[in-house]
C-alpha cells in the first residue's frame, strides 16, 4: 500500500519540517509514504472565500486517480482515536487498497467537488490547528498507527 499526505501551501516553520523530516524517515520502514504539496493559490487575497476553495479544489483533484481512496482531514469528520486509526489502515490494508491519499485542505476548508470526490472524512481533533500543525499531527499518528500495527513500543495505553 502507498500513503500519501496532499497538501496546499508549503510548509515554512522550520521547526514543523524538522519533525515532519524526523516522522517521515521513520515511516519509510513501514510504508511508501510521499507528501504531495500544491502551492498556494495566487492572488488569494482577491478572491472570496468560495472560490479560494473552488480553485484550491481544482488543483487537488488533478493530483488523485480513479482508483484512490481519499480521506479528507475535517473538522467534520469521524473522530478516532490511535489504536482506530491503526485498525483503520489495518482494514484498508487487508481489503487491498493500493493507494489512500489524506488530504489537507486550505484556510477555508474543501469545495464541494472534493467533498463529493472523498471517500471518507476523519477529524484530527474537535480543536482548531493551523494547517501545518496539521501536517506534523498527522505524520506523527500515521508513524504512531504502524507501531501500534507491529506491536512496537511506541505507543502507550
Amino acid at each position: 500500500m502507498k500513503i500519501t499526505l496532499l497538501c496546499i501551501g508549503k510548509t515554512d516553520e522550520s521547526f514543523i519540517k524538522i519533525g515532519m523530516e524526523n516522522y517521515v524517515k521513520r515511516l519509510k520502514h513501514y510504508v511508501h509514504f510521499d507528501i504531495a504539496v500544491i502551492p498556494d493559490v495566487k492572488n488569494a487575497k482577491h478572491l472570496t472565500q468560495a472560490q479560494q476553495k473552488a480553485k484550491e479544489g481544482e488543483l487537488l483533484l488533478k493530483q488523485l486517480s480513479n482508483g484512490d481512496f481519499v480521506v479528507l482531514l475535517d473538522e467534520r469528520g469521524k473522530s478516532l482515536a490511535s489504536v482506530e486509526f491503526a485498525k483503520f489502515l489495518e482494514q484498508k490494508m487487508i481489503s487491498s487498497v493500493q493507494h489512500i491519499v489524506f488530504i489537507i485542505g486550505g484556510p477555508y476548508g474543501f469545495s464541494d467537488e472534493v467533498y463529493a470526490r472523498s471517500d471518507q472524512k476523519l477529524s484530527l481533533s474537535k480543536m482548531t490547528f493551523s494547517h501545518q500543525m496539521v501536517r506534523l499531527f498527522f505524520v506523527e499518528q500515521l508513524y504512531r498507527a504502524f507501531t501500534i500495527l507491529r506491536g512496537e513500543p511506541y505507543h502507550h495505553e
